[in-house]
Parts: C-alpha cells; sequence; structure tokens
C-alpha cells in the first residue's frame, strides 16, 4: 500500500447527503409540509452560509442559527431544536455512498483510516454508529471543533497532529468537494483523490492526484 493514511470526507465520500429529504423528515415529523419550493428558498440562505464558513468568514454556530431563524419563528421555537430535529432526521435517513463499505473492508488493516469533515460533531458518531464503523477510524477530525473548516490548511496541521505526524507522502485525502477536499489537501501538500461520483466538470488550476467515479476505482489504485 502506497499510503499510511486513508482521510476520507464525511457527505457524499462516505455518506449521502440528501437535504432535502432531510428537511422534509424533520417538518413532516411537526406536521408541517416541506416542498421543493421550500427546498429552493432554504437553499438560498444555506449554500451561501457554507461557502462563508468554508471561507472563515463565519463559524458553525452562525450557519445553524442563520440558516433556521425564519423557521423557528414561524414555528415558535428556536433555532438550536430545528437544528438538532435536522441533523436526528439526517441521521435517521442516513445511508452510505454505493461500494464505500467494501472498500473500507479491503484497506482496513493496510492503512490507518480517517475523517475531516466540515459537518457537524452532532451528527458524526451517530451516523458511524449506525452504519456499524464506530471502530473502523483511528479519527474523526469535525471543523466545529476543531475552529477552522476545510481548505483551510489549520485542520489538516490539526489532523497530523492527531495522527502522530506521518509523512505527508504517505497520507492520501479522498473527497467530493473540488475546492474543500482537493484545493484543500493540495495546498498542505499531501496527494488527493477527487471522488467525482456526481460528474462534475473539473477545473484547470486544481489537480487531483486521482479523479474516480466510482471508489472502486480507488481499490484498484491502491491495492493494485
Amino acid at each position: 500500500m502506497k499510503y499510511d493514511w486513508i482521510l476520507f470526507d464525511a457527505d457524499e465520500t462516505l455518506f449521502h447527503f440528501d437535504s432535502f429529504q432531510g428537511m422534509q423528515l424533520m417538518f413532516k415529523r411537526k406536521g408541517v409540509e416541506f416542498t421543493e419550493q421550500d427546498f429552493a428558498e432554504y437553499q438560498k440562505i444555506n449554500k451561501p452560509l457554507w461557502g462563508d464558513y468554508q471561507d472563515g468568514v463565519i463559524d458553525a454556530q452562525q450557519i445553524k442559527h442563520i440558516r433556521f431563524e425564519s423557521y423557528a419563528k414561524q414555528l415558535n421555537t428556536t433555532t438550536a431544536e430545528l437544528n438538532s430535529a435536522f441533523l436526528d432526521a439526517m441521521a435517521d435517513i442516513c445511508t452510505m455512498i454505493p461500494g464505500v463499505n467494501e472498500f473500507l473492508d479491503a484497506v482496513r488493516g493496510k492503512a490507518k483510516l480517517g475523517i475531516i469533515t466540515n459537518g457537524f460533531t452532532e451528527l458524526q458518531q451517530v451516523r458511524l454508529a449506525k452504519m456499524g464503523l464506530s471502530n473502523t477510524f483511528e479519527h474523526v477530525i469535525i471543523s466545529e471543533e476543531v475552529g477552522v473548516a476545510k481548505p483551510d490548511a489549520g485542520i489538516f496541521h490539526h489532523a497530523m497532529e492527531m495522527m502522530g505526524q506521518p509523512c505527508k507522502t504517505k497520507v492520501l485525502m479522498v473527497g467530493d468537494n473540488l475546492h474543500s477536499d482537493v484545493l484543500g489537501g493540495v495546498n498542505f501538500g499531501i496527494d488527493t483523490c477527487w471522488f467525482n461520483h456526481a460528474r462534475q466538470q473539473g477545473t484547470a488550476e486544481i489537480n487531483p492526484s486521482y479523479t474516480i467515479e466510482h471508489i472502486d476505482e480507488l481499490k484498484h489504485i491502491l491495492l493494485a
């Protein structure tokens, strides 16, 4: 195995993250219908927040508050309650990206495995437990706890400290987001794998070490 460590993004790399389905379930549990039009309006607020978060302009608590502020007023509740209800719903609908379980089985014992995610703490351990993965990853590095988000080098420095400062040439970052996962890893000086299962358009400025559309491709690369 070329790498001693394989680090994964979580959402849309290990786990499906269908936020529309999660929002629908959350509101259904509150007796409220939530439509695709409602989701489009929500995304007008939510999406820019994540860009600001990755750029270090706002913190995790601000995302949680701002994105649910209007709904909290409508439902006479708090943004904290809505955020927890949403993350509960996301845990309940969680499924694995196809082939990921088999990939983890194939590389387990051959390399140490970790997660670096910009997601929220509340969801991570619940989801890992639900998927039977609680003992699979040596470290789960969560931006909310570290105080900086990918692509900031700070979260990668923190991960390397947790990992015992392995040689950078022995670390691979795998993720679906060309900006936070791949550019973050490239700028930090580690190899990267763009897991482009959504078949997005790449850019000339960001050059991953590998680009795959199915996790099986990475298994063949690493275990060949």
